[in-house]
Formats: structure tokens, C-alpha cells, sequence
């Protein structure tokens, strides 16, 4: 995992409420243990048709969002079964930020745990960015804000642990792995 202190976008908008697990990446792309080529099917029953065509009308598909990284969704964003792949499939197709005024429990813990970060603000932050497609925002991991495209600063909540993780490019399993020198000098003592 990269380490993540700043990123700095354009935004794309999604402002669907309740966008469960399975409308971002459907039970039927689950196959897989990889990480890799899940962007391809994120939200695939609204990116594409029965045919497999894209729909030019969903906004990934537009040519407008291309490379942005920060996806403005609406509330409760991420809700509904506990699939892993969701956040995978975000990352996987360039998104490194989600911002809403609600992030489901599940969603936020796996995104932290794989490179994505869960930003929640406050109802006027957020309309300003819905307001706003493509604008440029600022995620500033350090100070916990967002610098909205008016100049304005939000602030958000994370977890210490997974700021700490995020912001040095570790996950779990890598920061035990880092404290090797101070659990075995606590095993000697005991």
C-alpha cells in the first residue's frame, strides 16, 4: 500500500443514498481473491448495459470524470453485506476517497484496512460538493480536513490507528511485522 498524507483531485459525484456493497461491485465478480481488474466491474449494472456496452449517461462513464479520484457519493454509502471486493474495486479503478455525510461500518473498516479513505462531513460540506462536479478538492490526512472548492475547510473523523496506517503506507499485518524488535524483547522478559 502507498503511503496516503494528501490527495488532491477533482471530484466525481455519485449523490445516490443507500449505494449497498452489491451495486459497487455485484456477488457475481466475488470470484476472485484478487485485487487486481476489479475497477473493471465497479458498478457494473449501472456502468454497463445487458450487452456489456457502457452507458455514456453514468457518470464513470464520462469522459469528464476520467482520472478524478475522490468520489462524492450520498448518504450511507457502502451499506449492506460485508464484501471486501467493494473497496478493492474503488481502488482498482483510481478512487482513493469517498466523502459522504455516512459511511456504513463495514465499508469504512475495510476501506482503511486497503487504501481507501472514508471522508464524513457535515450536511453543508456536502451539498457544497454535490453542487459542484469536478471540482478540485484536498483531503489533508494530517490535519483531518477537506479543503472544499470554495476555499473552506471541513473537518472529518478517522481512526488513529488507520490514519497512522494509511498515512505510512503499512496495513495491519505490516505494522506487527514492524514491531518485531519490540515483541521479542518483551517475550525475552517474560
Amino acid at each position: 500500500m502507498n503511503p496516503i498524507r494528501v490527495i488532491e483531485s477533482r471530484t466525481v459525484v455519485l449523490p445516490r443514498e443507500n449505494v449497498d456493497t452489491d451495486q459497487i461491485i455485484p456477488a457475481r465478480f466475488l470470484k476472485t481473491t484478487s485485487k487486481e481488474g476489479l475497477g473493471r466491474s465497479l458498478f457494473a449494472d449501472w456502468r454497463y448495459d445487458s450487452a456489456g456496452t457502457p452507458r455514456p449517461e453514468f457518470v464513470l462513464n464520462q469522459p469528464a470524470t476520467q482520472g478524478c479520484q475522490v468520489l462524492v457519493a450520498g448518504d450511507n454509502f457502502g451499506c449492506g453485506s460485508s464484501r471486501e471486493h467493494a473497496p478493492w474495486a474503488l481502488v482498482d479503478f483510481g478512487i482513493r476517497a469517498v466523502i459522504s455525510t455516512s459511511v456504513a461500518d463495514i465499508f469504512r473498516n475495510n476501506a482503511l484496512k486497503n487504501g481507501l479513505v472514508p471522508v464524513v462531513v457535515d450536511a453543508a460540506a456536502h451539498q457544497k460538493l454535490l453542487s459542484a462536479p469536478g471540482a478540485p478538492v484536498r483531503i489533508d490526512l494530517e490535519s483531518r480536513t477537506v479543503t472544499l472548492p470554495d476555499g473552506s475547510r471541513a473537518s472529518f473523523p478517522i481512526d488513529g490507528f488507520a490514519r497512522y496506517c494509511l498515512m505510512n503506507g503499512v496495513d495491519e499485518l505490516g505494522f506487527l511485522l514492524s514491531q518485531g524488535e519490540a515483541i521479542d524483547r518483551f517475550e525475552r522478559s517474560r
